[in-house]
């Protein structure tokens, strides 16, 4: 990464602002030596290189900045590579950009001036105050301390948001050109604390699959996923709280022969929340992942290949 990044353990043309940020790398590809499945992972909010002018504009100490990543999901998604997967990281942090949005998802209140007429601000997203720019952390609190120009949030869209997408896109259509179809996983996590009332009702939710209600993947690939990690003995839902985001709107397209599912985890399985510091259950977690991987594999590919038209 360029070493104007400090790590903490396009629609429009614009001009570029004096510190961009990143002049460096903002995704990396971690490839098997074979790939062996029609099989696609990707980590968007893990990233965790941030940029010191970033840093140094935010109200927010370090430690605060990384209650939004999802904490070494990187980690423990990375031994399914060896299975012969290749896993997509982003290495920006999700408080800096967040990947599984639109381009344009933006926050009016944080921006100096109006915005232009393509800008989705309306979003429940953006009313959240978690767009593709971020207007808060994770626990709710504000990460700025002044406006922006909406030139470095386009910057910012024009350096890291469009080549990771490029790179998915890349990853999904080669693995739907050697085999006919491809499974997309988004991997992610969840915070252990607040997790809503129809999560508490059915107990401590240990994953949550989200397939957008069925429309981003075939049923047989949430099945497949659900019946694993049951059988390993956690506690699973399906899409509530959390149906999938962008990522699996956008490239869930099961007519198409590209399947797409969102996985959460719990973070209590595998870190202190608190510390953001990592369990003794974490390589166990990691072995159920690609257990996962495995069984995601063996679905037949007949359901999965697109139909002929």
């Amino acid at each position: 990464m360029s070493s104007t990044n400090t790590s903490l353990g396009s629609m429009k043309p614009a001009s570029r602002p004096p510190d961009a940020g990143y002049g460096g790398n903002v995704f990396r590809v971690l490839r098997p030596a074979q790939v062996q499945h029609p099989i696609v992972l990707a980590s968007p909010h893990s990233g965790r290189d941030y940029p010191e002018s970033f840093v140094a504009h935010s109200r927010l100490d370090g430690t605060a900045l990384r209650r939004s990543e999802d904490c070494f999901v990187d980690e423990i998604f990375a031994p399914a590579v060896d299975l012969g997967v290749p896993l997509l990281l982003a290495l920006f942090p999700r408080a800096y950009l967040d990947p599984n949005r639109e381009p344009f998802e933006f926050d009016p209140t944080m921006f100096e001036g109006a915005l232009p007429s393509y800008v989705n601000s309306r979003s429940p997203r953006v009313a959240a105050g978690l767009g593709t720019i971020p207007r808060v952390v994770a626990s709710g609190e504000e990460i700025y301390a002044r406006r922006l120009r909406f030139a470095e949030a386009v910057d910012r869209v024009d350096r890291c948001y469009y080549p990771y997408h490029a790179a998915l896109r890349g990853l999904i259509d080669q693995t739907r050109a050697a085999f006919g179809y491809c499974i997309l996983v988004d991997c992610h996590s969840m915070p252990s604390i607040g997790l809503p009332p129809e999560a508490a009702a059915s107990g401590s939710l240990d994953m949550v699959l989200g397939d957008c209600f069925g429309s981003a993947c075939h049923a047989a690939v949430t099945g497949a996923a659900e019946d694993v990690l049951t059988d390993l003995g956690y506690v699973v839902g399906r899409n509530a709280p959390y149906a999938g985001g962008y990522t699996t709107r956008h490239y869930g397209r099961p007519g198409d022969g590209v399947h797409a599912l969102q996985i959460e985890l719990n973070r209590s399985l595998y870190m202190d929340e608190v510390a953001l510091a990592r369990r003794s259950y974490l390589p166990t977690l990691a072995t159920h992942m690609c257990q996962l991987v495995t069984r995601l594999a063996a679905v037949p590919a007949d359901k999965l290949r697109p139909k002929a038209r």
